[in-house]
């Protein structure tokens, strides 16, 4: 087993180089943007037909007001995704260009919108009551149209870059003002964008006699078909998680490729079900995100609990616990590395078995049992039991499912939990007597420190009077409306006072694990009464908000960006660093710890 973990960690500068792959990286980043699109649309979906499950119908014209909201959001999804697609990818591709020459993504955002229109749209035109109306059909506006959208914003970003690279735009005097120079300096890329997919969909148009959006449909259609059975759900999910195992975010990957199956097939379920039929797709985010990353990638959820309630070890327990609140929210990487599963040969094969073996169940409960598949989606921070009975739409099935897969993780994760503990248990009784003979020595030097007259009992005794007085002063100064000059000052930790002021942000692949140290570092300063702010975003994201911080913090799970992030960092005077995996949850466990880390990053 070790030599196959060996092996399979020899590749990780190859995974690492494939999750920072630009094109990829766009398509993740801009998927994660039109995320609150596909939620929110769908609790408007939620309202109008999970009733129908229990026998009850909305009136038309209550259903048709619900799905107006429906339509109009996740009807239009890949017009979105054609934008912020478009966006991330010249966050990309100025990371090349000098600081002094950089691309508006504002002007390649537009440009990809217009090209996936002129791709995937046609124009379409009503006479009603003697009244000609004009308008564009929107078949392919939505998830029907995301690869199109993706195509659509790489070429407009290429095409800018080489116009932008190569200093061909119309240059302006430089009395002109900035806004209007780059206006002008827009109008060469943006009209070759244009002339562009105009041609392309004129010729193909002319050959094929249908839009290009419904061509890219009908070539992908069969690995759609193919990934969404048993072979190819294992394939996905099983390289998901063996990327995650070996330290490298499998879902960066991964996730990317199948995204525009994760989206449609959930629209599919719900056309499916709307018209009477069996929903029969599994490959959905929904699925993703609550059966097959249950409690987090390599479905932890019930692992971690096992090591809260059932481990004889002191150690498990303590992670358990420790690890319990964030798993139940998807939020696993304190588990991961703190446990540690990453990397832990004992739990290779349950690992990568869990999530298969449920992504497995889930397909028999569609296939056999005729349950229909996921047609909601939730955030997907929500504990994995609620968003599988929510994203099924409260079918009696789904009650079925839950305790189905909370049992079948139990058998398969159990042996080797047993193995485990066996082994912290033996290793824990071996150090026990040397660590009680550490503490007490470390006790009793700290004792002696504590005499040996480094403090002056006299300077003690005046500090405390010399204090007091000072609180008094501050409370008359209080009671006259005024406030104390020194106010600010007290309680701090002079070790730490480089820190005011000082802003950090920490950065994770989806913006959970990245708020439990920030959360840390907010906590630690209050306790020491430093005045410093903290944010926690998900890669990607960090672009347009990276200036206005100190120090930019990578957590482990997204050390493959560090040289991207680095450039962006020198391009912008920010400060960055990037974290190990059991160094980044000491840091959330261990406030002072954490401000120590920041002021030696800051050289302070």
């Amino acid at each position: 087993m070790d030599k196959l973990i060996t092996l399979i960690e020899r590749g990780k500068p190859f995974f690492n180089a494939i999750a920072r792959n630009k094109y990829l990286k766009a398509i993740r980043d801009g998927f994660i943007s039109i995320m609150p699109i596909i939620i929110v649309s769908s609790i408007f979906l939620l309202v109008a037909a999970v009733p129908n499950v229990w026998g009850f119908y909305w009136p038309t014209e209550v259903n048709d007001v619900l799905m107006k909201a429906y339509n109009y959001s996740m009807g239009i999804v890949a017009l979105c995704a054609a934008a912020t697609t478009a966006k991330h990818f010249c966050d990309a591709q100025n990371r090349d260009l000098p600081k002094g020459n950089q691309i508006n993504f504002i002007s390649v955002m537009i440009a990809s919108v217009i090209g996936f229109l002129l791709l995937s749209s046609d124009a379409i035109s009503l006479t009603r009551d003697g009244v000609t109306i004009s308008g564009l059909a929107n078949g392919f506006l939505g998830s029907k149209g995301l690869l199109t959208a993706f195509i659509a914003a790489f070429t407009t970003g290429i095409v800018y870059k080489f116009f932008v690279s190569r200093d061909i735009t119309i240059k302006m005097p430089e009395q002109v003002p900035p806004n209007i120079s780059q206006t002008f300096k827009d109008i060469l890329p943006f009209s070759a964008c244009l002339a562009l997919f105009w041609a392309f969909d004129f010729a193909f148009r002319s050959v094929f006699g249908f839009c290009f959006a419904q061509g890219v449909i009908q070539v992908f259609q069969p690995l759609f078909t193919a990934a969404d059975g048993y072979l190819g759900l294992a394939l996905i999910y099983g390289a998901m998680s063996l990327f995650w195992f070996v330290g490298v975010h499998g879902p960066s990957i991964v996730e990317p490729a199948i995204s525009v199956a994760l989206v449609s097939n959930l629209e599919l379920n719900m056309a499916m079900y709307q018209a009477g039929e069996h929903a029969t797709a599994v490959l959905t985010k929904p699925v993703q995100d609550f059966v097959v990353a249950m409690g987090g990638t390599g479905a932890t959820l019930v692992i971690c609990f096992m090591f809260a309630f059932l481990a004889k070890s002191k150690e498990m327990r303590a992670v358990g616990r420790a690890s319990a609140v964030p798993v139940c929210f998807g939020v696993n990487e304190p588990f991961l590395f703190g446990a540690p599963l990453v990397l832990n040969p004992i739990f290779f094969v349950p690992f990568i078995v869990a999530p298969i073996a449920n992504i497995w169940t889930t397909k028999f409960f569609i296939d056999v049992l005729g349950m229909n598949g996921f047609m909601f989606s939730l955030p997907w921070t929500t504990p994995a039991p609620l968003g599988i009975a929510m994203g099924l739409g409260l079918q009696p099935l789904a009650f079925l499912l839950i305790p189905v897969l909370l049992a079948l993780d139990f058998v398969i994760y159990y042996p080797f939990f047993k193995v485990y503990d066996s082994q912290k248990c033996a290793e824990e009784a071996e150090v026990e007597e040397a660590e009680l003979a550490k503490r007490a020595a470390r006790k009793q030097a700290a004792m002696t420190d504590a005499f040996q007259g480094k403090v002056d009992n006299a300077s003690v005794a005046s500090g405390a009077v010399a204090e007091a007085a000072a609180s008094m002063a501050a409370e008359k100064r209080r009671a006259r409306g005024e406030k104390p000059a020194a106010e600010a000052e007290e309680g701090r930790d002079d070790r730490f006072a480089g820190l005011n002021g000082r802003r950090v942000l920490v950065l994770c692949q989806g913006g959970g694990t990245s708020g439990l140290l920030a959360n840390a570092l907010a906590r630690a300063a209050r306790d020491h009464g430093i005045e410093l702010e903290t944010a926690a975003d998900a890669y990607g994201s960090h672009i347009d908000i990276m200036p206005d911080f100190d120090l930019v913090i990578l957590a482990p799970q997204a050390a493959s960006y560090f040289d991207d992030l680095k450039a962006d960092a020198e391009r912008m005077g920010v400060a960055c660093c990037v974290t190990r995996g059991k160094q980044y949850i000491d840091l959330t466990r261990d406030g002072e710890a954490s401000l120590a880390f920041v002021a030696e990053q800051l050289d302070l």
